[in-house]
Parts: structure tokens; C-alpha cells; sequence
């Protein structure tokens, strides 16, 4: 896979121009990158805050040669991702919460959003990215849960550099999780980024129900075990 990024300087979500892209026969790889999202979204249809220049705003298509079942990894995948590119490009070590929170010091400072879309090409899988850069990227009421790459940091990341880290980390880990072993390799890069893969205790909310329990690692499938 080769990362092509297409810019945008405002666009509704980045999530819904790289699903129109995907539909029209984009290619895998083809990244929408955008300034600023006037709509948006996180996971459970939650609004996304995404002021101009104040966040990384990016979306992937993605076109997998995997099973269906085992599509959910494309999500741990992209996390991984994240902290990987954080840690290189902006020097900020993360934790990653199950599924697909990054967080610094406790605190989320990125959301990824994973869709299916069904194109003429077959299903494709969009994932979205966004990063809080700069203070401003934050609304007042989600201080007390999120803070900013700048602020955790200490210091201002450039989003290009960014970028260019995280498009260079997702080619990589897309290929490699391809590769006969690549879903095992993965399992064990997302566990070692992550203090919630064993032995912590959490409460879990599905669509319909709170599990509370211990952390097992993960599944095959990514899923989280808990008991």
C-alpha cells in the first residue's frame, strides 16, 4: 500500500469524503486530510471538535485482503499506529485503550473511527484519525478527559511531520498484518502499548450492557477478554 493524501481546507468530516472516494473506485491508500471538520464524528455518532489548525484531521481507505472476521484488527492496527508515530514525531509516549483510544497521561488524545463501505470494488473499511494538537482543539466541557499533544508534550508537533510518521507507520503495519504471522505480531505490538491489555480492572459499556471485570489480553479477533 502507498499513501496518496488528497488536502482539504474544511471539509464536513473526513470519514464521509474518503467513504464518497471509496465509492467512486479509490484506490487503497488514498488519505483525506483536512484542516478543519465542520461535522466531525467519533465512535457511537458522538460529535468530534476538529477547529482549524488546531488537530491532525485524517481519514484512510483501506481495501483488506483479510477475512471479514478479522477486520477489527484494521482498529488496533491504526492505534498502534498513533502511538508510534506520537512517539516519533512529537516525542509523546501514549497508552492505548481498548479498543481505540490513545491517551497521555490519562488523558484521550486521539479517536479512531473505523466504517465499512460498499463500493463497486467491493467492501472497502475508512478509518478515521483525529489528533488533538493545539489547545484550541479542545471544547471547555472535555478538559477534565482529553488534553492536546502540544500540552502532554510539552512542546508544539508539527502536523506534517506527523503525518508523515503516521503514513509511514500504516504502510508498514498494513503489509506486515497481511503477512502469515501478521495478526499474532500485532496482537503483541497493541498489548506491549497498552496498561489495559492484562490485569486491569475496567468497566466495559456495549450497546446494551456494562461488563466490570479483570483484563485477559486480547483475543484472536482483537476483542478484548475480561473476566
Amino acid at each position: 500500500m502507498r499513501p496518496t493524501i488528497l488536502r482539504y481546507d474544511s471539509l464536513p468530516s473526513t470519514n464521509t469524503e474518503a467513504a464518497r472516494q471509496a465509492m467512486r473506485g479509490a484506490a487503497e491508500g488514498l488519505c483525506i486530510v483536512a484542516a478543519e471538520q465542520t461535522a466531525g464524528r467519533g465512535r457511537q455518532a458522538r460529535a468530534w471538535a476538529s477547529p482549524k489548525g488546531a488537530g491532525l484531521y485524517f481519514s484512510i481507505v483501506l481495501r483488506p485482503r483479510l477475512e471479514q472476521r478479522a477486520w477489527p484488527l484494521l482498529t488496533l492496527m491504526c492505534a498502534c499506529c498513533v502511538a508510534d508515530a506520537l512517539a516519533e514525531a512529537c516525542g509523546l509516549e501514549t497508552d492505548i485503550k481498548w479498543p481505540n483510544d490513545i491517551l497521555a497521561g490519562g488523558l484521550k488524545v486521539c479517536g479512531i473511527l473505523a466504517e465499512t463501505v460498499e463500493t463497486e470494488l467491493g467492501r472497502a473499511v475508512v478509518i478515521g484519525i483525529g489528533i488533538n494538537l493545539k489547545p484550541g482543539a479542545l471544547p471547555f466541557e472535555l478538559r477534565e478527559s482529553a488534553t492536546t499533544v502540544e500540552e502532554a508534550a510539552g512542546r508544539a508537533c508539527e502536523a506534517e511531520e506527523l503525518l508523515r510518521a503516521l503514513t509511514r507507520a500504516l504502510a508498514r503495519r498494513y503489509e506486515e498484518l497481511h503477512q502469515p504471522l501478521g495478526a499474532e505480531l500485532l496482537l503483541q505490538a497493541w498489548t506491549a502499548r497498552s496498561s489495559y491489555a492484562e490485569g486491569l480492572r475496567v468497566r466495559v459499556r456495549l450497546a446494551d450492557e456494562v461488563l466490570e471485570g479483570i483484563t485477559r489480553g486480547l483475543a484472536s479477533d482483537g476483542a478484548l477478554r475480561v473476566e
